[in-house]
């Protein structure tokens, strides 16, 4: 089967009003849930033939059971290219707002913050080729769709893509467990970077050095830290709060 796979009633209606090129709708048989039913239109509107599968089978080409009665093929997954991205938001006289993740490896925590950065209203997401995950139909289903409307970036160096950004006139913040400045001493104006680091290792030390600052989030409780994903989405939209 060509190309790559995408499940979930969200992801794939995302999928099918993106710019990505879809061959099959796989509609699971007898199914109850009239959004399939739009799904099923929405393909036949964009010439994507549609089958009837049942839901076990849905489930082996998903590689999920929570494929909730709908899979698309689609094209390859496309990143966006840095040297594309930064210079085009600029362009638009609006501040930048990016998202950087150091090495993420759960799919389903990439997923989340890739939602969550749409939801605040991140211009893009950047993330390294190497020792961390990239997008995938977990990814997809994780991020409901999200990866369809926010910009993707895949680089070689993060450390080198930092730079280039603080060169355009980005400031980086990096989020720290440990740091004398919260999330909350900051204004977050301007042209903006919010680096996440890894769920287990942080930001690593080079990645560190290329932050204007690190910010921490402070905690009240008894546990010392946060999931990658949810630190990120609260370190997000104080940003989002501060810039609106």
């Amino acid at each position: 089967m060509a190309g790559e796979i995408v499940y979930g009633i969200n992801p794939v209606r995302e999928a099918l009003r993106g710019s990505r090129e879809a061959f099959e709708l796989f509609v699971q048989e007898n199914a109850t849930d009239h959004r399939i039913g739009k799904l099923a239109a929405l393909a036949e509107e964009r010439g994507v033939a549609v089958r009837r599968r049942g839901r076990d089978d849905l489930a082996r080409l998903a590689g999920s059971p929570h494929h909730q009665g709908v899979v698309l093929t689609v094209a390859p997954f496309c990143y966006v290219e840095l040297e594309e991205l930064a210079p085009n938001l600029l362009k638009t006289g609006k501040p930048l707002f990016l998202l950087v993740l150091d090495g993420i490896q759960d799919p389903q925590n990439l997923g989340a913050l890739i939602r969550t950065a749409a939801c605040a209203g991140v211009q893009g997401v950047i993330i390294p080729k190497d020792r961390a995950c990239g997008v995938t139909a977990v990814v997809e289903k994780a991020s409901a769709g999200a990866v369809e409307t926010v910009p993707v970036v895949q680089v070689t160096n993060l450390a080198r893509c930092l730079e280039q950004l603080k060169e355009s006139g980005c400031w980086v913040y990096g989020l720290v467990g440990e740091s004398n400045v919260t999330i909350y001493d900051v204004d977050f104006s301007g042209n903006l970077v919010i680096v996440v680091g890894s769920e287990g290792e942080g930001i690593r030390p080079l990645v560190r050095r290329q932050c204007d600052q690190v910010v921490a989030i402070p905690q009240y409780g008894g546990v010392s830290s946060l999931n990658a994903s949810v630190a990120g989405g609260v370190a997000l939209f104080e940003a989002a709060r501060r810039r609106a």
